[in-house]
């Protein structure tokens, strides 16, 4: 058939140059304090790893949806997907289809484009992965 290419899941960020040895043990893992307070649990990030797609679009429906003061099972409702869903969206463990993605953005009063355009607008790198999906 053809050859497997193997593909990265995630690139780091360049670094400013310092006088460390090249190689270093990863970073440990950091936890983002939850923004809500119905039990959610912190997301795990490394420092100077581009997010994924779809953490970024789940941090911005969680944003807005935290900054309209609705809660998950309003939007949810609304969006006709199930709360525990739509949690996982917002926390980047679930990539939704752009119809699912319609549905939970206009329960926010927003489009797909506005979300596109403020994932790709929030973006450290033009050659991050939200850049090359959009």
């Amino acid at each position: 058939m053809g050859d497997v290419v193997q593909l990265p899941v995630r690139r780091e960020q360049p670094q400013e140059h310092t006088d460390r040895p090249q190689r270093q043990a990863p970073a440990p893992l950091e936890t983002e304090p939850s923004e809500s307070r119905h039990g959610e649990s912190p997301r795990e990030t490394r420092p100077g790893v581009e997010p994924l797609w779809r953490e970024s679009v789940g941090r911005e429906l969680r944003r807005e949806r935290l900054a309209a003061g609705k809660r998950l099972v309003d939007v949810s409702e609304e969006a006709g997907v199930s709360p525990q869903y739509l949690s996982e969206v917002e926390r980047g463990l679930k990539d939704p289809s752009s119809e699912l993605l319609a549905a939970m953005a206009g329960a926010l009063g927003l489009s797909v484009a506005e979300i596109a355009t403020r994932v790709g607008t929030s973006s450290p790198s033009t050659q991050s992965p939200v850049y090359l999906a959009a």
